[in-house]
């Protein structure tokens, strides 16, 4: 698995990012039975200013948000809470696509949610990662898929269920 950070705000490098992301990467391929060697990903570790614009851009919200990705290609299932298709990497390393994620919307929704930072970073870059292999939250069957490969991933990182109040 070939992980490309670029870092644009030297806090991330601080937080400990790369073996962050890799752990809940490599977690998410193992529940998904999937073989990580061949695939990559490209990770923007940037601030509130940064993905304020990706997000103005590719969603027309112009506002900052925590995470963003960008699939290089459509996985996702047909009908409403099916399996999402398995990236089929066609020579020695697949791009999978792109995620963003703002140091500045984590830390303060960890905070206000009364989470270690690194867990809450954790959950982010596996929600990032499942919609670079096909999974969503618009329709409520999908949701509840992602969701429910999110909290198993995550348990197995000790990480408590990110859905769960209280």
């Amino acid at each position: 698995m070939q992980i490309d950070t670029i870092f644009e705000d030297d806090r991330w490098q601080e937080a400990g990012l790369e073996p962050l992301a890799e752990r809940a990467i490599m977690a998410a391929f193992d529940h998904l039975g999937l073989d990580p060697a061949p695939y990559e990903l490209a990770i923007l570790a940037c601030d509130d200013a940064r993905i304020a614009v990706l997000n103005t851009e590719f969603r027309g919200k112009p506002v900052p948000t925590n995470v963003l990705s960008w699939p290089s290609e459509e996985l996702a299932a047909e009908t409403d809470g099916g399996q999402p298709y398995a990236p089929e990497p066609e020579d020695d390393e697949h791009h999978l696509g792109d995620i963003a994620i703002s140091y500045d919307t984590c830390a303060r929704e960890a905070a206000e949610a009364n989470k270690p930072f690194s867990a809450h970073v954790s959950h982010l870059i596996v929600h990032g990662l499942l919609h670079l292999l096909g999974y969503d939250h618009i329709r409520d069957a999908d949701a509840t898929l992602m969701e429910g490969s999110e909290t198993a991933i995550l348990g197995k990182l000790g990480i408590s269920d990110p859905y769960m109040e209280g």
